[in-house]
């Protein structure tokens, strides 16, 4: 059995602990939160503290989650890698790329599991657009949309709560960091007690790729994510009832011949497998740190991507 330790009950902590009691071997141990609510979200036998540097001192815990808002991640995280246990930490991993850096140069010396759950990167979809790839040829361009109405935060911009999905499957993908082309704000304002944003990224690769990407939380339900490659183009839409379907292309540019193909994928959610990945790592006693030095590659694209909208 592996004891997990969550800090954190807020919309997407719930989400954990909802994930962890539905799966098998795993068992939600301590929770940290100061939510008078929270002993009616875990099992009885699940402790709970109001304050998160508790879980640090528990010696049956075998990982800890982090599930708070972006400014806590840091000092969280490193608490966490100097007790000696593994860390999984929600996007983005930090606002500051110093921060960033920090966390990975710790984690490297203490030769701790640290990872950064950058949700798209599970989906089954995504997994199955990257395999697909491979048979497309070189790829030419991405486009991505992505937005809702909300939520409206008044400490984590769109481009920090939104764009880290994005950036990290570009990375993942292309396998490289990009350059910052550009970066703008097409509308900002207050909404609900937040800030409402649309904002426009342009990142471009060495060997030519370019990345149009369009965030916003102003705006009608959307999560689309295209590759035109040179044979095919593929379409990753969370929302459609095909999540993924492959286009057929002719360097880069889409054919009008037909529907396209829908590819077969799992229906698993993505954090229940984000979860198994995590709990699998700490059974192999793993110690690299590609997710993390994912993590740290996204934080960087992002402050680039705020000093170009801020300047």
């Amino acid at each position: 059995m592996i004891n997990l330790g969550l800090i954190g009950a807020g919309r997407w902590g719930r989400n954990y602990i909802k994930t962890i009691a539905a799966l098998d071997g795993v068992r939600l141990a301590r929770l940290a939160s100061r939510n008078p609510e929270s002993a009616a979200l875990v099992d009885a036998d699940c402790k709970i503290s109001d304050d998160w540097r508790v879980l640090l001192d528990e010696a049956e815990l075998d990982g800890i989650i982090i599930a708070t808002p972006p400014a806590l991640h840091a000092g969280m995280a490193s608490a966490a890698i100097a007790a000696g246990l593994p860390v999984f930490v929600e996007k983005p991993l930090t606002m500051s790329v110093a921060e960033a850096g920090q966390l990975l140069d710790q984690a490297r010396t203490k030769r701790s599991l640290v990872m950064v759950e950058h949700t798209h990167l599970f989906h089954p979809a995504f997994e199955a657009l990257c395999r697909e790839r491979a048979d497309l040829g070189a790829i030419c361009a991405i486009r991505s949309e992505a937005g809702n109405h909300g939520p409206y935060r008044s400490d984590v911009p769109v481009l920090w709560d939104w764009g880290p999905h994005d950036v990290a499957m570009c990375i993942a993908l292309t396998g490289a960091v990009p350059q910052v082309r550009a970066a703008a704000c097409d509308e900002r304002r207050e909404v609900g007690g937040g800030i409402g944003e649309s904002i426009r990224l342009e990142l471009q690769w060495h060997d030519g790729i370019r990345a149009d990407i369009g965030l916003s939380n102003i705006t009608e339900r959307r999560r689309c994510f295209t590759v035109f490659c040179e044979a095919g183009v593929l379409v990753y839409d969370d929302l459609a009832r095909h999540k993924l379907v492959i286009h057929p292309a002719q360097g880069g540019v889409a054919l009008p011949e037909g529907a396209g193909r829908p590819v077969p994928v799992e229906t698993e959610f993505p954090l229940t497998r984000a979860v198994r990945s995590f709990v699998a790592a700490i059974e192999a006693r793993a110690t690299t740190h590609s997710s993390l030095a994912l993590g740290v590659d996204v934080v960087g694209v992002l402050a680039e991507c705020e000093r170009v909208i801020d300047r």
